[in-house]
Formats: C-alpha cells, structure tokens, sequence
C-alpha cells in the first residue's frame, strides 16, 4: 500500500531550537513552581512575608505557562513540518495499494503452488 505525502520543507536546525527553548521553558517552570512551594511553606510557618514572593511566583507561573504551550505548539508545528505534514494531509492512493495486494497474492499462489 502506498500513502502518498506532501515533502516536508522544515528545517531541522529550526526544530532543535525550538526544543532547546521548550526545554528551557520547562526548566523556569519547574523553579518557578519550586519558589512557590517554598513560599507556601514559609507562610505555613508564620511567615507573612513570603506572601510577597508567592504573589510573585503565582505571576511568573502564569506567564511561564503560557509561554510553555506556545512552544510545545511551535515545536510540534515544526515536527509536523519536517514529517511531511502528517497523515491528515497526505492521501491515500487505493489504486496502489489493489496492485500491491494483488501483487502479494500472486506470490502467495506462486509459492504455494497453485
């Protein structure tokens, strides 16, 4: 069977660097939510204080996570652009895949003798 795609025109260089700024996105998160916790704890302490810091992190979080779904986004445009644009752009063409079939069953019958 034979499933035809369109050529994928991304750039690799393009893809890696996207998931380098992925990884690097995920890396603020996860401190960002690091800091967080520390300033639950603090203020779970009695320290008041702290309240300025999770304030802080609570802002830093929301802006990281917006930008952590635009780059998981970005990469995976990019991943489908240098796949070829994936199985819901291309198209399946039926007439090779009869020959193919009928193909295979002729060496079937040629191998069992028939």
């Amino acid at each position: 069977m034979t499933i035809i795609f369109a050529e994928g025109g991304g750039d690799p260089a393009r893809a890696r660097e996207a998931a380098g700024a992925l990884n690097l996105t995920e890396e603020l998160y996860r401190i960002a939510v690091e800091e967080l916790n520390e300033a639950f704890a603090g203020i779970r302490a009695g320290r008041f204080e702290l309240a300025k810091e999770g304030r802080r992190a609570v802002r830093d979080l929301t802006d990281l996570s917006k930008a952590l779904l635009e780059e998981r986004r970005n990469v995976e445009k990019l991943r489908k652009e240098l796949a070829g644009g994936g199985a819901g752009d291309g198209e399946l063409d039926l007439g090779a895949a009869r020959d193919e079939i009928g193909r295979r069953l002729a060496r079937l019958r040629a191998a069992r003798g028939d």
